[in-house]
């Protein structure tokens, strides 16, 4: 289970203090009252950004480990919030996703760029959507803003970072890479899983 560890610090800074080794929490979030064996476990390395570390901790009661997520991490992607919101940032920009896929990843073909920008601008806009319901007066109440704007609203931090500070408890409500909370599945997945095989109805007695 991820848990967030609010810091300040940017990916680079974390990497170059080993921020991960001052990471701490206090106790179990499934005991709070302790005596389950709550204790440091292994840090875990990330792909991206490199020599990036993250604090782990382990409840033996629970079997369950808790990974402490900077604030400059994504959550569940390879990658910074920071980056993240560079990409949602450049697709709203541009004219259409094929061309915002062709500038960002001219390294792959274009439906697999597409493919790659959806996955950070889908659940963004649903994150966006979220916190401007839940928390308008974040957003300045007036509807679900672009990151664009939120950029601007919100001043010279990462819109994404301070986003995630704002949201405090709600994060567990967000989907990733902004909250720590599943990840949105598109309506078209959803509708395939109950979705009969084609051609003709089996005989009766035999469904």
């Amino acid at each position: 289970m991820q848990v967030r560890h609010a810091t300040a610090l940017t990916s680079d800074e974390y990497v170059s203090q080993k921020a991960w080794r001052t990471a701490t929490l206090e106790r179990c979030p499934l005991h709070p009252r302790g005596g389950c064996g709550f204790a440091r476990h292994t840090p875990y390395a990330r792909v991206e950004p490199a020599g990036m570390q993250v604090s782990r901790y382990y409840c033996p009661t629970g079997h369950r480990t808790f990974s402490l997520l900077p604030d400059c991490l994504a959550s569940r992607l390879s990658s910074t919030l920071a980056e993240v919101e560079q990409v949602v940032v450049a697709a709203e920009a541009a004219p259409s996703l094929e061309q915002a896929a062709v500038q960002l990843r001219p390294d792959i073909e274009t439906q697999g760029g597409v493919r790659w920008l959806r996955r950070r601008l889908r659940p963004v806009r649903v994150a966006l959507l979220a916190i401007a319901t839940l928390l308008p007066a974040a957003l300045g109440g007036d509807g679900v803003p672009t990151l664009t704007a939120v950029q601007v609203m919100l001043g010279d931090r990462p819109a994404l970072v301070r986003l995630r500070d704002l949201a405090g408890a709600q994060l567990r409500s967000l989907p990733p890479p902004l909250g720590l909370g599943p990840r949105t599945v598109p309506r078209r997945s959803r509708r395939a899983a109950f979705q009969h095989e084609t051609g003709a109805d089996p005989p009766r007695g035999r469904r």
